[in-house]
């Protein structure tokens, strides 16, 4: 009988044997980094100008002035948290931009590799304020620095191509690699949603989310009040946002067990 190979297994053994893990901040969680960041990025620019080019701005100037202030502020607070501790060669490459897209519809948001975030106008009746939308930016920011998205392609290139060279894979299947970014990380061609993350970087986004928004001046404690809200306006069928994420009372349980250690980093 064929063994099957556990590709978690094989996982484990590369990044022991080509010391290919990284090290998540704050968390301290290793991870699995196949990817140069910098070809991360350039792919994710790919597939934001793709989606830009098919999706309007919003014509609504308050809201749009808002998302972008509370973007710039999340982002400056992390980008002096990495500075301040001799991180910041992690953002190398990031040049952050916050759009708001005309989609009443649809309450998503999303963060790609290199500082690219869009905020869908449908997300707005359920964030309220700023401190609820700073939930949200911050949630999709601590996705992107924390590489989550180059985990998920690392681990896709591994289990589609095993020993092939990447940079093999990035000159010949140029399509191909795409692709998996794509899967991995980036938005649906249809849809432009954010595809789901596993559970276990949805709930590593929680918790350096409510820091990073503590550090830019937001409250944490209202995270509580923005997922309840989100709960309670989905009824029966999961909103798109909330259906790729841990199920709201295991988030919610998460956040007030976090919420002390993000309260540290709160300045008003």
């Amino acid at each position: 009988m064929k063994r099957l190979i556990n590709p978690f297994l094989v996982l484990i053994v590369l990044c022991l044997v080509f010391q290919a893990c990284t090290v998540v901040p704050l968390t301290g969680r290793k991870q699995l980094s196949l990817v140069q960041e910098s070809e991360m990025i350039s792919m994710s620019l790919t597939s934001y100008s793709d989606f830009m080019k098919q999706n309007a701005l919003s014509t609504d100037k308050a809201n749009t002035a808002i998302v972008k202030e509370v973007g710039k502020n999340i982002s400056a607070a992390v980008i002096k948290y990495f500075a301040d501790n001799s991180m910041s060669d992690r953002l190398d490459g990031y040049q952050w931009e916050f759009n708001l897209v005309k989609n009443d519809t649809t309450p998503n948001a999303w963060c790609m590799p290199g500082g690219k975030v869009v905020v869908y106008s449908g997300i707005l009746p359920y964030t309220k304020d700023k401190n609820g939308l700073a939930v949200v930016l911050s949630h999709e920011i601590a996705h992107a620095v924390a590489r989550h998205g180059n985990e998920r392609m690392s681990q896709e290139l591994l289990v589609q191509y095993g020993g092939v060279a990447l940079s093999e894979l990035l000159k010949n299947k140029p399509a191909q690699t795409q692709s998996i970014f794509n899967s991995a990380y980036g938005i649906g061609a249809q849809y432009g949603v954010l595809l789901p993350y596993s559970r276990d970087h949805e709930l590593e986004a929680d918790k350096l989310g409510l820091i990073f928004m503590a550090m830019a001046g937001y409250d944490p404690q209202t995270a509580i009040a923005f997922w309840q809200r989100m709960s309670a306006m989905s009824g029966n069928a999961p909103l798109e946002f909330m259906s790729t994420h841990p199920s709201d009372a295991t988030r919610i349980n998460k956040i007030q067990a976090a919420i002390p250690e993000a309260m540290k980093y709160y300045k008003k």
